[in-house]
């Protein structure tokens, strides 16, 4: 058999195991060494499971950044869904496991302040969950598993995306148009040239690095 057919794709297994509203939650960004984590919540009701665009729900890495664009404005129009984010400032006094966990917070609460939705449970992305007011399991690698998670994981990249585009434009010497704030040859480069802006993680070693040598 093919490592294609072996190949798992999201579905609503996990969220069939619960009574009630399931919500999935998902982060973009542990790792860069600039801008901030961004989680996002979301929400796929009975009715809109059999909705075109869920077939193509996958792990936001598994698709071109062409596709999700595409599937982003159909998860903002269709689902019930909230941001959350924490700062490169967040990140360095907190650390990055704790910022994680407080941006899938306030995604969370940020669904429930603009939807009528009481989650019975939510599914998390990864081995870890927030303290959350409703049940809370941890999916390994959700994002390919769980349809919800993996729509979480859309928003989150998105969102991110866009933010390193913005700030991109105030500081365009570090790549982050097209390396999102990963520490790539180009962002090293920049570090080493036009050294550490607001948004960079200074926690983060190779930013650390530099903040110490007074770059």
């Amino acid at each position: 058999m093919s490592n294609l057919a072996l190949e798992q794709t999201p579905d609503f297994s996990i969220e069939q195991e619960y009574d009630g509203l399931v919500v999935g939650i998902d982060e973009a960004g542990r790792g860069p060494l600039a801008g901030p984590v961004v989680a996002a919540c979301a929400y796929i009701s009975t009715e809109v499971a059999n909705a075109p665009f869920v077939s193509v729900l996958n792990d936001s890495k598994k698709l071109t950044a062409k596709k999700r664009e595409l599937l982003e404005p159909q998860i903002i129009e269709l689902c019930p869904h909230g941001i959350g984010i924490c700062s490169a400032e967040e990140i360095d006094t907190l650390n990055i496991h704790q910022a994680t966990l407080l941006a899938m917070r306030r995604a969370y609460h940020a669904m429930l302040d603009k939807f009528d939705v009481q989650p019975a449970a939510a599914l998390i992305d990864g081995k870890f969950t927030p303290n959350l007011p409703c049940e809370a399991q941890a999916v390994i690698k959700g994002d390919g598993r769980s349809c919800s998670i993996a729509a979480a994981s859309i928003l989150a990249k998105v969102h991110r995306d866009r933010l390193m585009l913005e700030y991109h434009e105030e500081h365009p010497h570090y790549g982050w148009d097209r390396n999102a704030g990963y520490g790539t040859k180009a962002h090293i480069e920049g570090l080493n040239t036009h050294g550490v802006t607001a948004y960079h993680r200074k926690s983060f070693a190779p930013v650390r690095d530099r903040v110490l040598a007074g770059k």
